[in-house]
């Protein structure tokens, strides 16, 4: 029964808050970890192809997870579901702090990113329960979204403050403090709930999309290092294939898939989730490299990369709401031309850059970016619900997400690996005319075509000028093809847009009902 109790509504505002804190942690660690890339680079002497590890390890386990992890709150209890993943969340960000080596950091970030997809679904599931009335729910989601939103836009500026004053370190320690109050808040104010309805968690399911996802990745990473055709690359991909075939295949055979197949039925799910996929794709990609460009090639500081984003950040955080309105007024079908289009226009300009580009040169681009991504991605996501019965709106709002995931996840996978190989290509090249000695250019060359441009400091002083400039356009060369790919990619998702999605005014066919039972909608 709804209660308009103004009491009780007040109640609900502080519960609102916590659960949203514990998401405020979630999302910003997904973009906080950037802008120290550099400095764990130098403190752990690792190369481009190990940091994106540490990048999509994280992402990774979320976006695997996604689907499952609302199941279990069905099951076990929202409750002890959503707490088990905050503490876990916390003990994995300690961990993260902790490390002294590039394996135990990364072992930690996907501990950190598993407890974190459990508590983003559940979190909707709480709020949904907590607001049963329509409109305070939907007041209340949007808040949801919103601190979402904020977490990635402040992540970078946040992350510059925190790295230059106290250290990479401190960017997963500022979780500590901040979840445990929220932990204790919700250990008292959050009531336990469960679905009324019968569960069963897909565990081979699970297993099989896990599988088919980190096979993809790890040859997408490794193949920079191994070359596309290597047995191991080329038997990741295989077995990634397999995996993935055996995991539609179980999907199509259960009575309560974790994802079910019948939703792919329709033409608009699939194109908006490739233009969400493709959105995330050249977002997480640009922000991976722009961060070495800004620090390794301009010289800028941590806190000075930050401030940069912001132009990024502010036009992610004002074109959600345009998005909403364009979407609500003209149909998803306009705001996401215009939005691919835009990131296509930044993308390419970022494929422009020179070393010691002035910021001038590519604020606007940054602003294009996120105007475009935001453009897209509300619009998709309200495409793609209107293309499903109302009992399913809840598990195509995890495909959305996962789509989302994995965007990023591949995002950062390709653009870092096509800059690490044409470094390899090029660096050689590039050193072959500096005066040094066989045994140290030897050393130069295996250093700087992993990427690890700190190795420049540790040549002679007289050597270090030469090197820069001669290592710095090869670098940015890099980065142009991946900004190039992302930007191809969207152009790619703009025109899928065109072709399949409805205009204004109609309304795309939904799918048949699925077997699955209503008690999904709780979870996306």
């Amino acid at each position: 029964m709804t209660s308009h109790n103004p009491a009780a509504a007040r109640g609900k505002g502080p519960l609102l808050t916590f659960i949203c804190v514990g998401i405020f942690m979630v999302y910003l660690d997904s973009t906080i970890v950037n802008v120290a890339l550099p400095a764990v680079q130098r403190d752990l002497s690792t190369d481009i192809t190990q940091l994106q590890w540490v990048i999509d390890a994280y992402a990774l386990a979320v976006a695997c997870l996604l689907l499952t992890a609302g199941t279990l709150g069905d099951i076990l209890g929202r409750k002890r579901i959503f707490l088990g993943g905050l503490v876990g969340f916390l003990a994995a960000s300690v961990l993260c702090a902790a490390a002294s080596s590039y394996e135990f950091l990364l072992v930690a970030r996907v501990l950190q990113g598993a407890a974190g997809s459990i508590m983003i679904p559940v979190s909707l599931a709480l709020i949904s329960g907590t607001y049963p009335e329509p409109a305070a729910r939907a007041r209340a989601i949007g808040v949801w979204a919103g601190v979402g939103g904020l977490a990635l836009a402040a992540g970078p500026v946040l992350g510059g403050l925190l790295v230059d004053s106290l250290g990479w370190q401190s960017i997963f320690w500022v979780n500590v403090p901040v979840g445990l109050v929220a932990l204790a808040a919700l250990v008292r104010m959050l009531p336990e709930s469960r679905s009324p309805v019968g569960r069963r968690a897909d565990v081979v399911g699970q297993l099989l999309f896990i599988a088919a996802m980190a096979g993809l990745v790890y040859g997408l990473i490794e193949a920079s290092a191994e070359g596309w055709g290597a047995p191991v690359i080329l038997g990741s991909f295989a077995a990634a294939a397999v995996a993935l075939t055996a995991f539609v295949l179980w999907e199509l055979r259960q009575d309560d898939p974790m994802l079910p197949m019948g939703l792919f039925r329709s033409p608009v799910l699939v194109v908006a989730g490739a233009v969400n996929f493709l959105g995330l794709f050249g977002l997480y990609g640009s922000i991976f490299l722009l961060t070495f460009y800004l620090q390794q090639i301009n010289g800028l500081s941590t806190i000075e990369t930050g401030v940069r984003f912001l132009a990024l950040n502010l036009a992610i955080m004002l074109f959600s709401y345009v998005a909403s309105v364009l979407a609500a007024r003209y149909g998803p079908k306009i705001p996401i031309l215009i939005g691919s289009a835009a990131s296509a226009v930044g993308l390419f300009q970022f494929s422009r850059l020179e070393p010691g580009g002035g910021y001038d040169s590519y604020w606007w681009a940054m602003a294009l970016l996120g105007a475009g991504v935001s453009l897209v991605g509300a619009p998709a996501t309200v495409a793609l619900l209107s293309s499903v019965r109302p009992e399913q709106a809840g598990t195509a709002s995890g495909v959305s997400n996962t789509f989302r995931q994995v965007g990023s996840v591949f995002g950062v996978a390709l653009t870092g690996t096509l800059l690490v190989q044409h470094l390899g290509d090029a660096v050689p090249g590039a050193l072959s005319s500096i005066d040094m000695t066989a045994a140290r250019r030897d050393r130069a060359v295996e250093a700087l075509s992993s990427g690890d441009l700190g190795a420049i400091g540790d040549l002679p002083a007289r050597l270090q000028g030469p090197v820069m400039d001669a290592v710095a356009p090869v670098f940015t060369d890099g980065l142009r093809i991946g900004f190039a790919a992302a930007a191809v990619g969207t152009i790619v998702g703009g025109l899928f847009a065109l072709v399949v999605l409805p205009g204004r005014g109609k309304r795309p066919t939904t799918t048949p009902a699925s077997p699955a039972p209503a008690s999904r909608v709780t979870t996306g």
